[in-house]
C-alpha cells in the first residue's frame, strides 16, 4: 500500500476496533440480510451480473420483477447475445437509464465471442466488458466468484465516512483514503471477505441510510465517530435529489415507452404525440438516436434490430 499517501495515517482504525467492526457487521448480516434472489446460492455469475447492471442507480424493489423476467428469458449470456438489442431495450421496461440494456447486450456478445460464453472471473477481463467499471467488476468478482475484492458503493462509502471520520456523507468520488480503510477492513480469507463486502453494503442500505439513519439498530453504533461527535451536519456542497418531471430524461422515457409498445416501426406523427414540447422532443429523440437506442426507418422510428 505504498502508493496510498494522502491521509493514510487518518484512515486506519485500531486493529482491535477494525476486527470488532467486521465481526459485529458480519453477525448483524447473518440475522438481517434481505432474501434477494441474486444472492441465493443457486444464482449464476450471469444472474449476478444482470443484477449489478440493473441495480445501478435503481432501488432494489424496482429491480426484483424485471430481473426475474430477464434471467428467465435470457438465462445465459449467449441467449441474450443472439437476441436483438431492441429486444433488450424493450425488456428493460421502465427501469430507467436504458443505455444499461444496450451495454448489457454488448457485454453478452463479448462474453459469447471472447470468453466462451462464460462471465469472466478475473478483474481485468471483467473491465473489458461494456458497461463494467471498477465497482461492477469488483462486485461481480466478489458476489459471483467469492474473491477478495474492495467493493465500494455509495452505501459502503457513507458507512466508512461516518464510522471512521465522523463525516455525514462521503465525497463525490472515492478517495485513496477510503480504499486504504476498506483494504484494512476486508478480511484476508476470500470467502469471509466476500461476505463482508455484501454485509457492509447491506448495513449502509438498511441502517446507515443517507436520510434518517437507524442508529439505534446499528451493530457498530458505539464505535461510530459520527455518533460520538453528536451527528455533525454535512458541511460540504448541498446535496440535491435528482429531478425528473419535465426533464429530457422523462421525455426520453415517454418516447421509448411508445416504441416499446410495438414490434413495428412507429410513424413520426404517432411518436410526436407522446410529448407536446416539440423542441424538447426533437432534442430527446436525437439523443436516443445518438445513444443507439432508437433508429430511423424512413418517416418511422423503431428500437434497434
Amino acid at each position: 500500500m505504498a502508493d496510498v499517501s494522502d491521509g493514510l495515517e487518518d484512515s486506519q482504525l485500531p486493529i482491535g476496533t477494525a476486527r470488532t467492526v467486521v465481526r459485529r457487521i458480519l453477525s448483524w448480516y447473518s440475522a438481517h440480510a434481505r432474501d434477494l434472489p441474486w444472492r441465493r446460492p443457486d444464482a449464476t455469475p450471469w444472474a449476478i451480473m444482470v443484477s449489478e447492471f440493473m441495480l445501478q442507480q435503481t432501488p432494489v424493489e424496482r429491480v426484483r420483477g424485471p430481473w426475474q423476467a430477464w434471467v428467465e428469458r435470457w438465462p445465459t449470456p449467449v441467449s441474450l447475445a443472439v437476441a436483438s438489442p431492441g429486444d433488450a431495450v424493450r425488456a428493460w421496461g421502465r427501469l430507467g437509464y436504458p443505455r444499461r440494456a444496450l451495454r448489457l447486450h454488448q457485454a453478452a456478445q463479448m462474453i459469447m465471442n471472447d470468453f466462451d460464453g462464460k462471465v469472466p472471473q478475473d478483474h481485468e477481463s471483467l473491465l473489458r466488458l461494456p458497461g463494467v467499471g471498477s465497482y461492477t467488476a469488483a462486485a461481480i468478482g466478489s458476489f459471483a466468484y467469492g474473491r477478495r475484492e474492495i467493493v465500494l458503493d455509495t452505501n459502503v462509502r457513507r458507512l466508512l465516512s461516518r464510522l471512521a471520520w465522523g463525516v455525514a456523507y462521503p465525497s463525490a468520488a472515492s478517495t485513496r483514503r477510503e480504499r486504504a480503510l476498506a483494504e484494512e477492513l476486508a478480511p484476508r480469507n476470500s470467502k469471509r471477505a466476500a461476505r463482508w463486502a455484501i454485509a457492509s453494503m447491506e448495513l449502509g442500505a438498511l441502517v446507515c441510510r443517507a436520510s434518517n439513519p437507524l442508529c439505534d439498530a446499528c451493530p457498530v453504533a458505539t464505535l461510530c465517530a459520527w455518533r460520538r461527535a453528536g451527528y455533525p451536519a454535512w458541511a460540504g456542497a448541498p446535496r440535491r435529489g435528482q429531478s425528473y418531471a419535465g426533464t429530457d430524461r422523462q421525455c426520453r422515457g415517454a418516447l421509448l415507452a411508445v416504441l416499446r409498445s410495438s414490434d413495428e416501426p412507429i410513424p413520426d406523427g404517432e411518436l410526436a404525440a407522446a410529448w407536446q414540447d416539440s423542441e424538447q422532443r426533437d432534442r430527446a429523440l436525437a439523443s436516443l438516436v445518438e445513444d443507439g437506442l432508437v433508429v430511423a426507418a424512413g418517416n418511422c422510428w423503431s428500437l434497434p434490430s
